[in-house]
């Protein structure tokens, strides 16, 4: 019951604070219902600073990433990143004054070089340059923004929620807990749904491949003879599967997606050497990976 009521508590909170409402809500689903239904002001409550080192804990965050915080609120988001691990950083919010007080926060921490903040609303802001975004907002609000997310950020790239996934259909690939509270980690999936031709393996092998999100199935061909693949995965741009023609002689395939082929990954271990090349997109009447029931 406790963990209940701290959840619709925490629920009025964005990353680096930003959801909240104005009068006592009765409980999360409520709460989310009117949320969804009016779409409100969005107002700056602070993330706890071990919520926000767990985050880029579980992101991996490198100097060579560049963090968005969409509702930055102070700032602590994206200055952490730039402080602790020499990344980029880049906020958005609404309000005026909690801009200059991002501003003037990355100043005394010696990282206004590294970090920009911009009054902008978080739902217009584009997020092409991004390697890692995120979010601390409702669900329906996850959901609002996931086209924008999985169209824009490169296979690959991180999303890092806390306490309110993106959807009840897209399954973190990461799932941490941090003082009764829960941060989720995504990597962009890339879009490998269709028919691909194979080089390098058997002559003439194809690979039908079915994605939500980054799950994925599918079957190989060669010769007149369908199989369907083994131990299919997808996390960011990197794949995998098995294919068994013969008994007791499956065929690993490891590989590096880059929209429609497909390279091995060097040093990954089976088939070397290999390549594939898309020859048939998804119907444009089921997208892989945008898909939504939010």
């Amino acid at each position: 019951m406790f963990r209940v009521s701290s959840i619709a508590l925490r629920g009025a909170v964005a990353l680096a604070g930003i959801v909240a409402l104005a009068s006592t809500l009765p409980s999360a689903t409520s709460a989310q219902m009117r949320m969804k239904k009016s779409e409100p002001t969005l107002i700056y409550v602070p993330t706890p600073q071990n919520v926000v080192d767990k985050m880029l804990e579980v992101a991996k965050v490198t100097k060579d990433d560049y963090v968005f915080d969409l509702g930055s609120g102070d700032g602590r988001i994206p200055i952490t990143a730039a402080v602790r691990y020499g990344a980029r950083g880049f906020g958005v919010d609404i309000n005026p004054k909690l801009i200059e007080e991002a501003r003037a926060n990355a100043k005394a921490a010696g990282v206004s070089d590294r970090v920009a903040f911009r009054r902008q609303d978080l739902f217009q802001t584009s997020v092409r340059e991004a390697t890692v975004v995120g979010l601390y907002l409702f669900v329906w609000a996850n959901v609002k923004l996931r086209p924008r997310l999985i169209s824009e950020l490169r296979p690959g790239s991180r999303i890092v929620a806390h306490d309110f996934p993106i959807g009840d259909d897209w399954k973190p690939d990461v799932e941490e807990e941090v003082e009764n509270r829960t941060v989720y980690l995504w990597y962009v999936p890339a879009q490998v749904a269709g028919k691909w031709h194979l080089l390098g393996g058997p002559p003439g092998l194809t690979v039908q491949l079915q994605q939500q999100f980054q799950n994925i199935d599918g079957t190989a061909e060669v010769e007149g003879r369908t199989v369907p693949l083994q131990g299919a995965s997808l996390r960011g741009d990197e794949i995998e599967f098995t294919v068994a023609l013969e008994p007791g002689k499956p065929l690993l395939f490891r590989g590096k997606v880059d929209s429609h082929t497909i390279e091995a990954r060097a040093g990954a271990g089976g088939v070397t050497g290999w390549s594939a090349v898309r020859t048939s997109p998804a119907p444009a009447t089921s997208p892989a990976v945008i898909r939504s029931r939010g």
